[in-house]
């Protein structure tokens, strides 16, 4: 019944911004093991942001500076700001759930920014 559901998805105009969520049901989940990814058409998934093993946080180099990663226990959550448009992809919660690589998935939201 492990399962994350992501939120705050949209639409907005370069430079704008948006805050998604990663609500993680179960009690085997901690936030420290989640990330997230993005992955556009065509493209193919990469990892924006997560956290090492130290707790650190962990950014992809095109979103450094603009993204950040939060955590609570059960949750992480992704501040993006200055969004451009290559930014536009749909963004994926993943969790460290059965191995110490990201395993499990969310049904993704959408991202669209417009020039």
């Amino acid at each position: 019944q492990v399962r994350l559901v992501e939120s705050g998805g949209g639409l907005v105009q370069a430079g704008g911004s948006l805050r998604l969520s990663c609500a993680a049901s179960g009690n085997t989940l901690s936030s420290v093991n989640m990330g997230w990814y993005r992955q556009a058409p065509g493209k193919q998934r990469e990892l924006v942001a997560g956290f090492n093993s130290g707790g650190s946080a962990n950014y992809a180099d095109s979103v450094k500076g603009r993204f950040t990663i939060s955590r609570d226990n059960a949750n992480v959550y992704l501040q993006m700001n200055s969004l451009k448009p290559e930014d536009t992809a749909v963004y994926y919660c993943a969790a460290k759930y059965r191995t110490r690589w990201y395993d499990l998935w969310g049904q993704g939201t959408q991202v669209t920014v417009s020039s």
